[in-house]
This record gives C-alpha cells, sequence and structure tokens, in this order.
C-alpha cells in the first residue's frame, strides 16, 4: 500500500492498495464519532461492491444507509442533487455522520457537493472505483454538478477525510472506461513529469498500476497544496478540459469526459505548436501516446462551435480565457487568451 498526505485546508491521506476495502469499516469508524453512515452510488458500481462496503461498514457500527442512482453523466445535475439531500434528511443524518463516495467521477462530484452543502457541510470519504476517480477527481475537493449551459457550473471546494483506493475495483472495469481514466494519467506527465511519460510510452496499458496511480495523486496533492483554490498552479491541471468540457457538452455527453480529454490535449497541443509555444515534435509526441492507448486525438467539431461552448467554462475570467499550453513535456504555462480569438487558436489545432 501507497499512502500520499494532503495538507489543504483540512488534512488528509489517500490510500492506494489491493484489498482495502476489507479495512473501511475500521477507517469510517475513526473519521467520525456518529454512526450513521451513507454510501452514494450508481448503478454500474453498487451491485459490484455495494453490499461488500455496506458489511463492513456495519461490522464497524454503524448504521448504514445505500442512495443508488442511474449512472452516467446525465445524473450529475441539480435533481439528483436535490434527491441526495431530501434522502438524508429524511433518515436524520446528523454532522456528526458521514458520507460515502462509492463510484466513479459521477459518484465522486456528486457525494462531494451533497457533503459540502448538507447542514452546512458534514464529513466524506471517496471510495474510487475508476482509474479517472483513483488519479484526478476523488483528490483536491474540487465538487460539483452540471447546469444546462456546461459542465461543473456549481460546486464547492469540500476535502474528503480520507481517499480509500483500492486497486482491485479497477479489475472489474470494462476495457474502454479503463483506457478513459488514463487520459488524466497522461495529461500529468505532460505536465510534470517526463520520466511517467517515457514509463507510459514503454509499457502502454502494462503500466505498474499501483506505482502510477500513487504519482499522479503525488502530483496532484503538490498542486492542490500550492493552490487549494484554483486561481495558480492548480490551474494547469485543466490541461486540454476547456475544450474537452466542449466536445461533452456539444455530444451531449454522448463523449465521455477521458476521451474528450483526450482530444483536447492533442488538440490543444497542435494549436500551440502552431502557435510557436511548443516544437511540433512534442505535439506529435503527446499525440501518439494518446493513440497508443487507443483514445481518439480528432474532434468532429469546428472551432467556432468549440470556441461558442468554451464561453461558459469556468477558467473565463471577463474577456479572457486562461488556456493551458505545453511547452515541452513536463513543462507547461497557462496563458491568458482573449476570447475573440480563441476560435482562430483552436482551428490551428484542428
Amino acid at each position: 500500500m501507497k499512502t500520499v498526505s494532503i495538507k489543504a485546508s483540512s488534512s488528509y491521506e489517500i490510500k492506494i492498495g489491493s484489498r482495502l476495502f476489507s479495512t473501511l469499516g475500521q477507517e469510517a469508524a475513526a473519521t467520525v464519532s456518529g454512526r450513521n453512515a451513507v454510501i452514494v452510488s450508481d448503478s454500474n458500481v453498487f451491485p459490484l461492491y455495494g453490499k461488500k462496503a455496506e458489511e463492513s461498514l456495519r461490522n464497524s457500527g454503524f448504521h448504514v444507509f445505500s442512495f443508488v442512482f442511474p449512472a452516467g453523466e446525465s445524473s450529475k445535475n441539480g435533481e439528483t442533487y436535490l434527491r441526495i439531500l431530501n434522502f438524508l434528511a429524511q433518515n436524520q443524518i446528523t454532522r456528526s455522520d458521514l458520507l460515502l463516495a462509492l463510484g466513479g467521477g459521477v459518484v465522486g462530484d456528486l457525494t462531494g457537493f451533497a457533503a459540502a452543502t448538507y447542514l452546512r457541510g458534514i464529513a466524506y470519504i471517496q471510495l474510487p472505483t475508476t482509474v479517472l476517480a483513483a488519479v484526478d477527481s476523488s483528490v483536491g475537493g474540487k465538487t460539483a454538478i452540471d447546469l444546462p449551459a456546461g459542465k461543473n457550473l456549481a460546486g464547492a471546494f469540500y476535502q474528503p477525510r480520507l481517499v480509500l483506493c483500492d486497486t482491485d475495483t479497477l479489475s472489474t472495469l470494462p476495457a474502454e472506461i479503463f483506457r478513459d481514466g488514463c487520459a488524466e494519467i497522461i495529461k500529468y506527465a505532460v505536465l510534470y513529469d517526463p520520466g511517467l511519460f517515457a514509463h507510459l510510452a514503454e509499457k502502454g496499458l502494462d503500466f505498474d498500476r499501483e506505482t502510477v496511480i500513487a504519482r499522479c495523486v503525488e502530483l496532484k496533492g503538490n498542486a492542490v497544496m500550492q493552490d487549494e483554490f484554483d486561481t495558480g498552479e492548480r490551474m494547469k491541471l485543466n490541461l486540454g478540459h476547456t475544450l474537452a468540457h466542449g466536445i461533452e457538452h456539444l455530444s451531449g455527453f454522448a463523449v465521455s469526459h477521458g476521451r474528450a480529454v483526450a482530444m483536447g490535449m492533442a488538440l490543444i497541443s497542435r494549436a500551440a505548436a502552431a502557435a510557436g509555444f511548443c516544437p511540433e515534435e512534442t505535439a506529435r509526441e503527446i499525440s501518439r501516446l494518446i493513440a497508443m492507448f487507443g483514445l481518439p486525438t480528432e474532434t468532429e467539431y469546428s472551432a467556432c462551435s468549440l470556441a461558442n461552448a468554451a464561453l461558459s467554462d469556468k477558467k473565463r475570467f471577463g474577456d479572457v480565457i486562461r488556456l493551458i499550453l505545453p511547452r515541452a513535456i513536463g513543462n507547461c504555462i497557462i496563458y491568458p487568451l482573449p476570447v475573440q480569438q480563441l476560435h482562430f487558436f483552436v482551428e490551428a489545432g484542428l
């Protein structure tokens, strides 16, 4: 097992390893004084791990409730969020009790936002079961729901009390979902770590899971500890995401987050090379690695459509949007671009 410590507005540990679900009840009991625990999960994950989680919690003295919603990004909305809050209220959950996010990024975002806002904040634990959630969304305290205008537009910064990443859960992932999460792993390599990039290029999908996940968590943890509220260094973690969120929105979320991030990274890298921010070979290296993992490097959407979709992005400040651009593998910058130039910048990457 590997442990990464995060010291933000509240400190907590991220534990990564095999058979960690067997310790869930003990870890939870050490986290809160209350003995009501609410598992929030989706219709894909709960049938696989819900009963095991419930049993571990009950064995440690918890009265367990479970809230399960239909899997998919389309559930990450205000309706599901309010249903969770009403479920908590109806079951008289108090501020000494606990929420547990059992699933991928959608589950973690929804549960975290509910925890941040119910009774003005109660404790929650992240139990990521996808690569994407393990390396990215479960770490750092970003919680959110989607609005009709765009992704993650309502949310809060709210840190979990603990993250338990049981790597055994990754063995049940469909190949496509596993690859999806690898887009975020590639992102961390491009942002910060040429050695990680080289390991991925050598091993492909056979990379060392525990070591690579822990390295990505360390890298994200460093960014969070420097900039918890996303005003500086942490913004770099959005490499490829401005265009990715546009692609997701334009597709009606038919394009998954990981595939959209892959497209966004490839596109923004080519645009950066065309504008002289990085060598063309750097952009080609990034696209080759993305393709090696079975992820797309092209999008069907026009520069105009992508630029318009980006106007609702959280990284827009007035008439400026902050793009994350590679200079080299392991070296990226935050670049403020006037929104009226975004169409032409994006077009160079298509």
